[in-house]
């Protein structure tokens, strides 16, 4: 069974160093069973697995009214709370991004240059809505305590990371565009905003990184899989509160 160390061999000098933790932040981790585990001899990736842990979190449970996805469908976006996500969004992306860069575990480096990073467009529609005249707003605590808390997993726990680039990356090319559809159309009066565009086929640029994922995977054990599928549930709470900015 491959262990923590030999999977993620620390070099010894770091090149990336996390943004400054404060002594006192606790972080609280919600741990929630990823459903009983697959066969290992069925075949399934594990970005099959993950695939389903998110959608678990998008189905109704058995009493509950409300669906526990999103539901953006029937979302009306500001343009003051969009303006709030956007400056949140790409201080998490920039973690994400910095993490790959400069990885502290050398695997992270195989997830670099993707085509999914949005870091650098969206710092492209923030100077266009600066131009229009609009004041872009500071990140708030949302975005700031998420930051930090991927910082802190990249060089605590690399398995539950690599949940938070997952979700964080395929979210966006599902539900965050989306979000952005409705923006351009009943905010900006048809604007396509940079946020949304993709250099290459969308299609094949997930499934590259899929196949990545898989790659990783199967040199994890089912325990380092778990910790993984155990962190969906932090990551769609930490997604959606930035998500729900929007609104505001």
């Amino acid at each position: 069974m491959a262990s923590m160390i030999s999977l993620f061999n620390k070099p010894p000098q770091p090149m990336i160093k996390p943004r400054a933790l404060s002594s006192s932040k606790k972080w609280k981790m919600v741990v929630v069973s990823a459903g009983k585990n697959p066969n290992p001899k069925s075949g399934k990736k594990f970005s099959d697995e993950m695939k389903m842990a998110a959608m678990k979190l998008h189905k109704n449970k058995p009493g509950e009214k409300e669906p526990a996805g999103l539901a953006i469908a029937t979302w009306e976006p500001t343009l003051e709370g969009y303006l709030s996500f956007l400056a949140n969004t790409k201080l998490i992306y920039e973690a994400l991004e910095n993490t790959v860069d400069q990885p502290v575990f050398p695997h992270y480096a195989e997830l670099r240059n993707t085509g999914l990073e949005r870091s650098e467009r969206i710092a492209k529609d923030m100077e266009w809505f600066e131009q229009q005249g609009y004041v872009i707003p500071q990140p708030s605590s949302l975005g700031i305590n998420y930051a930090q808390y991927l910082y802190h997993l990249s060089e605590n726990e690399p398995h539950a990371f690599l949940c938070h680039f997952y979700m964080i990356y395929f979210g966006h090319t599902a539900g965050g565009r989306m979000i952005g559809k409705k923006v351009e159309e009943k905010i900006l009066n048809g604007k396509e905003l940079e946020f949304y565009k993709y250099e290459e086929e969308l299609p094949q640029l997930l499934q590259n990184v899929r196949d990545k994922l898989n790659t990783l995977g199967e040199r994890w054990s089912r325990e380092e899989k778990n910790r993984c599928l155990d962190e969906f549930q932090n990551s769609f709470k930490f997604g959606g509160d930035i998500l729900r900015l929007v609104l505001h």
